[in-house]
Protein backbone atom coordinates (compact mmCIF):
# COMPACT_ATOMS: atom_id res chain seq x y z
CA UNK A 1 0.00 0.00 0.00
CA UNK A 2 1.13 3.46 -0.63
CA UNK A 3 2.18 5.80 1.62
CA UNK A 4 -0.24 8.31 3.09
CA UNK A 5 1.76 12.04 3.73
CA UNK A 6 -0.46 14.62 4.78
CA UNK A 7 1.10 17.92 4.06
CA UNK A 8 0.31 21.57 4.66
CA UNK A 9 0.21 24.29 2.05
CA UNK A 10 1.87 26.83 4.55
CA UNK A 11 4.89 24.47 4.42
CA UNK A 12 5.25 23.77 0.36
CA UNK A 13 8.34 25.33 0.31
CA UNK A 14 9.87 22.31 1.61
CA UNK A 15 9.39 19.24 1.85
CA UNK A 16 7.83 17.65 4.90
CA UNK A 17 4.83 15.33 6.00
CA UNK A 18 2.69 14.30 8.27
CA UNK A 19 2.73 10.61 8.00
CA UNK A 20 -0.96 8.24 8.48
CA UNK A 21 -0.69 4.77 9.49
CA UNK A 22 -1.20 3.86 5.98
CA UNK A 23 1.27 2.21 4.08
CA UNK A 24 3.47 0.36 6.46
CA UNK A 25 4.81 -3.57 6.91
CA UNK A 26 3.75 -4.05 10.38
CA UNK A 27 0.58 -5.91 11.69
CA UNK A 28 -1.05 -6.67 14.42
CA UNK A 29 -2.39 -3.53 17.05
CA UNK A 30 0.71 -2.25 14.52
CA UNK A 31 -0.74 -2.49 11.35
CA UNK A 32 0.70 -0.03 8.96
CA UNK A 33 3.50 2.56 9.08
CA UNK A 34 4.28 2.23 12.95
CA UNK A 35 7.75 3.81 13.09
CA UNK A 36 8.18 3.72 17.07
CA UNK A 37 11.43 2.41 17.89
CA UNK A 38 10.78 1.82 21.18
CA UNK A 39 7.34 0.18 20.53
CA UNK A 40 7.32 -3.89 21.05
CA UNK A 41 6.32 -4.07 17.67
CA UNK A 42 9.47 -5.95 15.62
CA UNK A 43 12.79 -4.09 15.14
CA UNK A 44 13.00 -5.09 12.04
CA UNK A 45 9.54 -4.02 10.84
CA UNK A 46 9.71 -0.78 12.34
CA UNK A 47 13.59 -0.55 10.31
CA UNK A 48 11.15 -0.93 6.99
CA UNK A 49 8.74 1.23 7.92
CA UNK A 50 11.90 4.48 8.55
CA UNK A 51 13.22 3.40 5.26
CA UNK A 52 9.91 3.97 3.39
CA UNK A 53 10.02 7.48 5.38
CA UNK A 54 13.32 8.41 4.52
CA UNK A 55 12.89 7.30 1.34
CA UNK A 56 9.86 9.47 0.90
CA UNK A 57 11.66 12.32 2.58
CA UNK A 58 14.41 12.31 0.08
CA UNK A 59 16.86 11.41 2.44
CA UNK A 60 19.31 8.43 3.68
CA UNK A 61 18.11 6.61 6.51
CA UNK A 62 21.27 7.91 8.46
CA UNK A 63 19.70 11.41 7.89
CA UNK A 64 16.26 10.87 9.38
CA UNK A 65 17.18 12.53 12.55
CA UNK A 66 15.02 12.23 15.73
CA UNK A 67 15.28 11.89 19.34
CA UNK A 68 14.97 9.68 23.05
CA UNK A 69 11.36 12.11 23.86
CA UNK A 70 10.91 12.18 27.54
CA UNK A 71 7.83 14.86 27.22
CA UNK A 72 10.55 18.15 28.13
CA UNK A 73 11.05 21.51 26.85
CA UNK A 74 14.77 20.12 25.55
CA UNK A 75 15.68 21.10 22.21
CA UNK A 76 19.11 19.76 20.60
CA UNK A 77 20.83 21.26 17.25
CA UNK A 78 21.31 18.52 14.48
CA UNK A 79 24.22 19.22 12.65
CA UNK A 80 24.38 15.39 10.54
CA UNK A 81 23.45 12.06 11.22
CA UNK A 82 23.88 11.03 15.11
CA UNK A 83 24.91 7.53 16.33
CA UNK A 84 22.62 7.96 19.42
CA UNK A 85 19.62 9.56 19.88
CA UNK A 86 19.85 12.78 22.77
CA UNK A 87 16.90 13.13 25.40
CA UNK A 88 15.01 15.98 23.85
CA UNK A 89 11.57 16.86 22.78
CA UNK A 90 12.26 19.51 19.48
CA UNK A 91 15.32 18.99 16.88
CA UNK A 92 16.30 22.36 15.35
CA UNK A 93 18.93 22.16 12.15
CA UNK A 94 20.25 24.78 9.34
CA UNK A 95 21.87 21.68 7.45
CA UNK A 96 20.62 20.58 4.23
CA UNK A 97 20.05 16.69 3.55
CA UNK A 98 19.27 16.32 7.12
CA UNK A 99 15.47 15.46 7.91
CA UNK A 100 14.11 15.80 11.20
CA UNK A 101 11.12 13.67 12.33
CA UNK A 102 9.21 13.22 15.77
CA UNK A 103 6.89 10.36 17.00
CA UNK A 104 3.52 10.78 18.32
CA UNK A 105 0.02 8.99 19.00
CA UNK A 106 -2.00 11.70 20.42
CA UNK A 107 0.68 14.34 21.48
CA UNK A 108 1.28 17.29 18.96
CA UNK A 109 3.60 16.49 16.37
CA UNK A 110 4.91 20.08 15.46
CA UNK A 111 6.46 20.99 11.84
CA UNK A 112 8.43 24.99 11.75
CA UNK A 113 10.38 26.53 9.05
CA UNK A 114 11.88 29.74 8.27
CA UNK A 115 12.89 29.06 4.09
CA UNK A 116 14.23 32.42 4.14
CA UNK A 117 16.54 31.77 6.48
CA UNK A 118 17.34 28.18 5.89
CA UNK A 119 16.19 27.01 9.30
CA UNK A 120 13.87 24.09 10.43
CA UNK A 121 12.36 22.61 13.41
CA UNK A 122 10.19 19.71 14.62
CA UNK A 123 9.21 19.27 17.84
CA UNK A 124 7.04 16.50 19.74
CA UNK A 125 4.37 18.06 22.45
CA UNK A 126 1.86 16.86 24.48
CA UNK A 127 0.65 18.46 27.07
CA UNK A 128 2.99 18.08 29.53
CA UNK A 129 5.85 19.50 27.25
CA UNK A 130 3.94 22.37 25.82
CA UNK A 131 3.08 23.17 29.21
CA UNK A 132 6.72 23.61 30.14
CA UNK A 133 7.85 25.30 27.21
CA UNK A 134 8.99 23.07 24.18
CA UNK A 135 7.69 25.38 21.36
CA UNK A 136 8.85 28.29 22.53
CA UNK A 137 11.81 26.78 23.16
CA UNK A 138 11.85 25.15 19.77
CA UNK A 139 11.24 28.79 17.99
CA UNK A 140 14.41 30.67 20.30
CA UNK A 141 16.42 27.18 19.18
CA UNK A 142 15.54 28.38 15.35
CA UNK A 143 16.00 32.27 16.15
CA UNK A 144 19.83 31.48 17.59
CA UNK A 145 20.45 29.54 14.32
CA UNK A 146 19.36 33.06 12.29
CA UNK A 147 15.62 32.42 12.04
CA UNK A 148 13.00 35.16 12.37
CA UNK A 149 10.08 34.95 14.63
CA UNK A 150 7.90 36.29 11.95
CA UNK A 151 9.51 34.45 9.49
CA UNK A 152 8.97 31.06 11.08
CA UNK A 153 5.79 28.81 9.68
CA UNK A 154 4.90 26.34 12.57
CA UNK A 155 2.44 23.69 11.50
CA UNK A 156 0.65 21.26 14.25
CA UNK A 157 -0.28 17.85 12.62
CA UNK A 158 -2.56 15.20 13.11
CA UNK A 159 -2.83 15.17 17.61
CA UNK A 160 -5.87 14.57 20.29
CA UNK A 161 -8.87 16.80 19.76
CA UNK A 162 -10.96 18.29 22.51
CA UNK A 163 -13.81 16.21 22.39
CA UNK A 164 -11.74 12.90 22.95
CA UNK A 165 -9.23 14.69 25.41
CA UNK A 166 -10.88 13.83 29.09
CA UNK A 167 -8.95 14.81 31.97
CA UNK A 168 -9.56 15.18 35.96
CA UNK A 169 -10.04 18.15 38.23
CA UNK A 170 -5.94 17.73 39.34
CA UNK A 171 -4.78 18.44 35.36
CA UNK A 172 -7.21 21.81 35.46
CA UNK A 173 -5.34 22.72 38.83
CA UNK A 174 -1.83 21.90 37.37
CA UNK A 175 -2.54 24.49 34.30
CA UNK A 176 -4.77 27.36 36.37
CA UNK A 177 -1.68 26.95 38.71
CA UNK A 178 0.59 28.44 35.90
CA UNK A 179 -1.71 30.65 34.41
CA UNK A 180 -5.05 31.39 35.48
CA UNK A 181 -5.87 32.24 31.88
CA UNK A 182 -5.48 28.68 31.25
CA UNK A 183 -9.28 27.44 31.90
CA UNK A 184 -9.81 28.65 28.46
CA UNK A 185 -8.50 25.61 26.94
CA UNK A 186 -11.03 23.09 28.88
CA UNK A 187 -14.66 22.55 28.55
CA UNK A 188 -16.80 21.21 31.26
CA UNK A 189 -17.29 16.96 30.58
CA UNK A 190 -19.50 14.61 32.40
CA UNK A 191 -19.48 15.27 35.82
CA UNK A 192 -15.97 16.15 37.48
CA UNK A 193 -14.61 15.64 34.08
CA UNK A 194 -13.18 18.40 31.67
CA UNK A 195 -12.28 18.43 27.96
CA UNK A 196 -9.24 19.45 27.07
CA UNK A 197 -8.23 21.98 23.70
CA UNK A 198 -4.51 20.27 23.21
CA UNK A 199 -3.83 21.66 19.62
CA UNK A 200 -6.17 25.10 20.69
CA UNK A 201 -2.90 25.26 23.80
CA UNK A 202 -0.16 24.33 20.55
CA UNK A 203 -1.48 27.19 18.73
CA UNK A 204 -1.62 30.11 21.92
CA UNK A 205 2.44 29.10 22.85
CA UNK A 206 3.11 29.13 19.25
CA UNK A 207 1.46 32.57 19.06
CA UNK A 208 2.94 33.77 22.00
CA UNK A 209 6.49 32.77 20.66
CA UNK A 210 5.89 35.53 17.72
CA UNK A 211 5.74 33.34 15.25
CA UNK A 212 4.29 34.57 11.69
CA UNK A 213 1.77 31.42 10.95
CA UNK A 214 0.59 28.90 13.38
CA UNK A 215 -1.95 26.44 12.27
CA UNK A 216 -3.69 23.08 12.60
CA UNK A 217 -4.09 20.71 10.12
CA UNK A 218 -7.52 19.39 12.33
CA UNK A 219 -6.96 15.82 12.39
CA UNK A 220 -7.83 13.63 15.47
CA UNK A 221 -5.95 10.98 16.16
CA UNK A 222 -8.16 9.70 18.64
CA UNK A 223 -11.49 9.35 16.61
CA UNK A 224 -10.03 7.92 12.85
CA UNK A 225 -8.50 4.54 13.77
CA UNK A 226 -8.23 3.93 10.23
CA UNK A 227 -5.57 6.10 9.48
CA UNK A 228 -4.01 7.17 12.93
CA UNK A 229 -2.86 5.34 16.08
CA UNK A 230 -3.27 6.76 19.28
CA UNK A 231 -2.28 5.70 22.67
CA UNK A 232 -5.25 6.37 24.47
CA UNK A 233 -7.64 4.78 22.00
CA UNK A 234 -5.32 1.86 22.66
CA UNK A 235 -5.13 1.54 26.33
CA UNK A 236 -9.22 2.21 26.12
CA UNK A 237 -9.40 -1.15 24.14
CA UNK A 238 -6.62 -2.56 26.91
CA UNK A 239 -4.38 -3.36 24.12
CA UNK A 240 -0.90 -4.35 25.19
CA UNK A 241 1.31 -1.88 22.99
CA UNK A 242 0.27 0.82 20.70
CA UNK A 243 2.30 2.17 17.38
CA UNK A 244 3.27 5.62 16.85
CA UNK A 245 3.66 8.03 13.83
CA UNK A 246 5.60 10.17 12.27
CA UNK A 247 6.33 13.67 11.20
CA UNK A 248 9.00 15.23 9.56
CA UNK A 249 10.73 18.13 7.45
CA UNK A 250 13.97 18.64 5.28
CA UNK A 251 15.14 21.99 3.81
Amino acid sequence: MTLEILTSDSLATTRHGFFDRRGGASAGVFAGLNCGQGSSDQSEIVGINRARVADAMGVEESHLAGVHQIHSADVVEIAGPMADKPKADALVTKTPGIALSVLTADCQPVLFADVEAGVIGAAHAGWRGALDGVLDATVQAMVDLGATRENITAVIGPCISQSAYEVGPEFFEDFLANDSDFDRFFAQGTGDRLLFDLPGFGLSRLRGAGVGTAEWTRHCTFGDAERFFSYRRATHAKEADYGRLISAITL
